[in-house]
């Protein structure tokens, strides 16, 4: 049993049989469940109303397909959270408001991404609405502080206090992009994002002022899991951008939650590093496009994408997708290496990302298995 104890302290958890333990693990399963049975129903709705992408040159799917997958992925989320705030297994009072400032954030980039999945906003309208969600997490006391940056040089105030803020803007605005960007392959956001919020989780976990990210990262994980199992070449329904902005905006605002002012900039080193590649895809794609002399290089989408990259390779959506899955977990190790994070734990989260992903989308396969046989002649329902 103290061996067992020891292990789990590895984790970062304090009590294997606590009610602290017990109830993010209820958080996540609460999400995970919850996203994975609502999405039928939201998919039908969708489809009834017209709420679907129709096929164009850009897109794989050859008939409509549902793109409400964002609105069913933030309602897992927001119940998980609910469940786990009526559990009060930690003291998190001190970054309630905090917390409220992620979800009202979210919740707007939601229903924005929503909208221009429906209606196509302008690139200026969007990126202004993701500016103004990250000076609501400032004015809550979310930000980046430049001189809490290691090996960066010290500035007076007056410099400081405007610098990170232009950062923290930069950084929401940079991560929630990114993410959307990254969308244009079945399950490929879905599973990095998953990725992403268990590397960071049990980097969060090991240290005792981050509670509170600990329980939003099990919940947003649980969501993008039970998203993925309608998801997994050929998905059922996509995310759209109300979902990928959810993922960009959520985890980037987390990894500024629950930080002592000391440890606020080199804190972004995980996150960082785990987002390596929704970062360095925006980014040479960006570059690229500039290069090319487009003067918007958010509003003129291309193929020129590191998944349209893999895919040409490939040949194959679902090789692609777990190509980009396994890059993103190595970038999930790099990152928990570079924290510190102890060797048993970061094993620990290799298997556990890769179970997860492997039960998915195994059930995913069984299922279109057994679709495939129904709809054969001779064959019973």
């Amino acid at each position: 049993m103290e061996s067992l104890k020891a292990l789990a302290a590895q984790f970062g958890i304090a009590d294997l049989f606590g009610r602290g333990f017990l109830s993010v693990l209820l958080t996540f399963l609460t999400a995970w469940v919850f996203t994975w049975r609502f999405i039928p129903p939201v998919r039908e709705f969708a489809i009834k109303v017209g709420w679907a992408d129709m096929p164009n040159a850009r897109r794989l799917n050859k008939e409509p397909l549902a793109n409400a997958g964002g609105l069913a992925i933030f309602a897992g989320f927001l119940v998980s959270v609910v469940v786990a705030w009526a559990l009060r297994p930690i003291v998190i009072e001190q970054v309630n408001i905090q917390v409220l400032a992620i979800l009202l954030g979210a919740a707007v980039l939601v229903l924005v991404g929503f909208i221009d999945d429906q209606y196509e906003l302008s690139p200026a309208f969007r990126l202004l609405v993701q500016a103004l969600a990250a000076v609501l997490l400032i004015v809550n006391g979310l930000r980046i502080d430049f001189n809490a940056i290691p090996f960066l040089p010290v500035l007076p105030h007056a410099v400081n206090a405007p610098l990170s803020v232009l950062l923290t803007i930069l950084w929401i605005v940079g991560l929630t992009n990114a993410m959307n960007l990254l969308d244009g392959v079945d399950g490929v956001v879905g599973g990095v994002a998953f990725v992403a919020c268990m590397v960071l989780l049990v980097t969060a976990a090991q240290f005792t002022d981050r509670a509170a990210a600990v329980v939003l990262l099990a919940g947003l994980a649980g969501a993008a899991l039970g998203y993925l199992r309608h998801n997994f070449n050929p998905s059922r329904i996509i995310m759209g951008d109300a979902g990928s902005n959810l993922f960009g905006y959520t985890l980037a605002a987390v990894s500024l939650l629950g930080t002592l002012k000391v440890s606020a900039g080199a804190s972004l080193l995980v996150p960082l590093l785990v987002m390596a590649l929704p970062i360095l895809d925006t980014t040479q794609v960006v570059i690229g496009r500039m290069a090319r002399g487009i003067r918007n290089p958010l509003g003129h989408p291309d193929k020129t994408h590191i998944h349209h990259r893999v895919l040409a390779r490939t040949s194959s959506a679902r090789r692609t997708a777990v190509i980009l899955w396994l890059v993103a977990l190595v970038c999930g190790v790099i990152g928990m290496l570079a924290q510190g994070v102890p060797l048993p734990a970061i094993v620990g989260t290799v298997v556990a990302v890769l179970l997860c992903l492997w039960f998915v989308a195994h059930r995913r396969v069984r299922a279109l298995g057994r679709e495939a046989a129904a709809r054969a002649p001779g064959q019973s329902g």
